[in-house]
């Protein structure tokens, strides 16, 4: 049987991107059968482990990790880096599914817990509609009481040893958007047969960055204006993100969004196409349960630290819009680097540490 290390080296050996992970999850299918935990297709390609305990076999518990990985050529060096041109593990899923793929290892040999536990190796983290969405419309857990859905994520910000937890908000709701502003373009030089669309939506940019706040962040990351030095040209494409916590207040900043839309347009004459590609809820870390979390690192000597929320999003904010849920992160050391890059190298010695926390955690929920 192979072990959560070498379980985590395949999976980055062999990287696959959002909604593609069909050689990821047979793998993990041979390897729960090798070792003896049912197991189902979830997602079509995430897979569902299965443990029962004792007692109540309707209170369960869900330990969620994701499997994707980023269109992302890796410059790690490492003896096991991705043999998939342009596609790796640089945001730590892989150590992610090492860690559950060992805490099932342990619970399997000795189910000695209450109730069910399940091992959900999730796909699509990464990409709307995020793969938490799917995972849930199949509603697996429809006969069970969730007591709690479990989830982490790596943090180079956290030495080996350490892990880090935020009580209630935690990260932030992200929508995508998408700005098609249309009108008449022409000949720079002849401004009154014109609508000027590049004036047009540097307006609208203006008025979008108005809405950020304390609470709010509404960034404008890709603009192309394809004219040129005396060319106004007919449309100008704007993309972006907007984050925040509250969903009323998601609501509410939607409707200004329109609303800026109709503004540029009423004033320029364009016509202005918008799309807001809604995307994950907030991550909201269930009071209780960071409570319990802390207690049982304190009881086993581990280090924790008390985060502030963060404006980077996880579509495990969906389980926590369903049950209660805990979040929390992982430390992988400062070496690890960034997340997101081609040079990311997560400590692996953060597996064991992983692996026995979470497993304390799954037994005494």
């Amino acid at each position: 049987m192979i072990t959560a290390v070498e379980f985590r080296r395949h999976l980055h050996r062999n990287p696959e991107l959002s909604f593609d992970e069909v050689q990821s999850a047979k793998y993990i299918e041979q390897c729960l059968d090798e070792a003896g935990i049912s197991h189902a297709r979830i997602a079509k390609t995430g897979v569902l482990a299965k443990i029962e305990g004792k007692g109540d076999l309707s209170k369960a518990v869900v330990l969620r990790a994701d499997i994707d990985a980023l269109p992302i050529e890796e410059q790690t060096g490492l003896e096991y880096a991705s043999q998939n041109c342009g596609v790796m593990h640089a945001c730590g899923h892989d150590i992610h599914a090492g860690v559950l793929y060992g805490v099932l290892l342990r619970l399997a040999e000795k189910r000695d817990f209450e109730g069910t536990i399940f091992g959900l190796f999730q796909p699509g983290e990464e990409c709307n509609p995020g793969g938490a969405s799917k995972v849930l419309k199949e509603e697996p857990f429809a006969n069970y009481n969730v007591v709690a859905v479990v989830g982490e994520h790596t943090d180079s910000g956290l030495e080996v040893g350490e892990f880090g937890f935020c009580k209630g908000e935690f990260m932030a709701a992200n929508d995508e958007l998408r700005f098609w502003v249309r009108g008449k373009g022409g000949h720079a030089a002849m401004r009154a047969q014109l609508n000027d669309t590049v004036v047009a939506a540097s307006h609208l940019i203006t008025m979008l960055n108005a809405v950020n706040d304390e609470s709010t962040v509404l960034s404008i990351g890709k603009i192309v204006a394809d004219g040129a030095t005396n060319v106004i040209p007919d449309e100008v494409y704007l993309e972006g993100t907007f984050r925040c916590f509250s969903q009323e207040h998601r609501h509410t900043v939607w409707h200004i969004i329109e609303a800026a839309a109709k503004s540029v347009d009423a004033k320029f004459g364009t016509t202005t196409e918008v799309d807001i590609n809604h995307g994950y809820p907030a991550v909201v870390s269930d009071e209780q349960l960071v409570d319990k979390a802390l207690a049982i690192a304190s009881a086993n000597d581990l280090t924790t630290k008390i985060l502030d929320k963060r404006y980077t999003s996880e579509d495990f904010g969906f389980y926590c819009e369903r049950y209660p849920s805990l979040f929390y992160r992982l430390g992988v050391g400062e070496k690890a680097g960034r997340s997101h890059t081609s040079t990311f190298a997560p400590s692996e010695d953060a597996i064991e540490v992983g692996i026995d926390f979470m497993e304390k955690l799954a037994r005494e929920l």
